[in-house]
């Protein structure tokens, strides 16, 4: 009989919860693929885990019995995977960083620098992920630290704020709104959008602009993992993309960015889980802190952009030496 971590981590999560809608939103998967996990686990073990019934859902006396069990295994091969963690770090240090596009913008390379000159010995390992992952790495513990873009689901995740950043639409060259100098939220809830390939719904209510669209949900026409999908589907005509600022840096035929004008700025950070207080993580936070407040006139430029100015700022900074 061959067990998979992946269901025995969701089994425990709908048994906590005693719900897979809530389950499902704290994986963030979508709760079909949940009840199907659970179904293949029961299939396996050759017993019924849980009795479902329209209105609730109860641990069976094996299904209990089961949880006792699996809580213990997972907490071991999580303080397992730690322990391998540890060891290698005293053989050679090192801080893994998750991000998004953009991670911090300009103040990126001000934070890792400040970082560097604290823990000169530590390597740090950057790790792209994409929209389907939102939380960078930390959802699942394969990064230290990461830069997230809010809001987003997150349950045992602290952050330190860096800066806001205004959001824009991303739309055809050809479309009516294209030559504008702003848009209001409310002028694109009627647009065909594209969402982001991911099933936290905090994520996607905001990037959806559902706040302004009085419980209609949006018309998705499709979903991206990356900025460059989103780009090359809004140029092929499929619908409308609501974005970050820095968008406006990136060149692309065919597209044209629009500040939302009355859009709630999206609010970029650095974050990690609350269980991890390690001497690195720390350090990192305190250096991201200390690059954000010896820099007001770059956190000023970011939150406030000069739309007719698409040319990207240094990222090195006079004060700042490349490593």
């Amino acid at each position: 009989m061959e067990l998979h971590t992946r269901q025995l981590r969701y089994f425990v999560a709908v048994a906590e919860e005693l719900s897979f809608t809530r389950a499902a939103q704290g994986l963030h998967i979508a709760q079909q693929a949940l009840s199907v996990q659970i179904k293949q686990l029961e299939r396996t073990l050759g017993v019924a885990l849980l009795t479902r019934t329209t209105r609730s859902i109860t641990l069976t006396a094996a299904g209990a019995a089961f949880l006792e069990d699996t809580s213990k295994i997972l907490a071991a091969l999580d303080a397992a995977a730690e322990r391998a963690r540890a060891a290698q770090r005293s053989e050679h240090e090192r801080l893994v960083l998750g991000f998004l596009d953009g991670a911090a913008l300009m103040l990126t390379e001000p934070i890792l620098s400040a970082f560097r000159d604290r823990q000169p010995d530590v390597t740090v390992e950057m790790r792209q992920f994409n929209y389907d992952d939102p939380s960078a790495g930390l959802a699942d513990r394969s990064v230290d630290v990461a830069f997230l873009r809010r809001p987003l689901t997150t349950e045992g995740v602290e952050f330190e704020p860096l800066f806001t950043e205004p959001l824009v639409v991303m739309l055809r060259t050809d479309h009516p709104l294209a030559d504008r100098t702003s848009v209001a939220a409310a002028e694109l809830i009627e647009e065909p959008f594209l969402g982001a390939a991911n099933t936290d719904p905090t994520w996607n209510a905001y990037w959806e602009l559902d706040a302004h669209r009085n419980g209609v949900p949006a018309k998705v026409m499709s979903r991206s993992t990356s900025v460059l999908e989103e780009f090359q589907k809004v140029a092929a005509g499929v619908g409308v993309v609501v974005t970050g600022a820095c968008a406006r840096w990136i060149p692309y035929p065919g597209v044209k960015v629009v500040p939302i004008a009355d859009a709630t700025p999206n609010e970029i950070t650095v974050a990690w889980r609350s269980d991890n207080n390690s001497e690195l993580v720390r350090s990192f936070v305190d250096a991201a802190r200390s690059a954000r407040n010896a820099r007001p006139d770059l956190v000023a430029m970011l939150q406030e952009p000069d739309f007719d100015d698409c040319v990207v700022p240094d990222l090195i900074m006079p004060d700042t030496i490349p490593h």
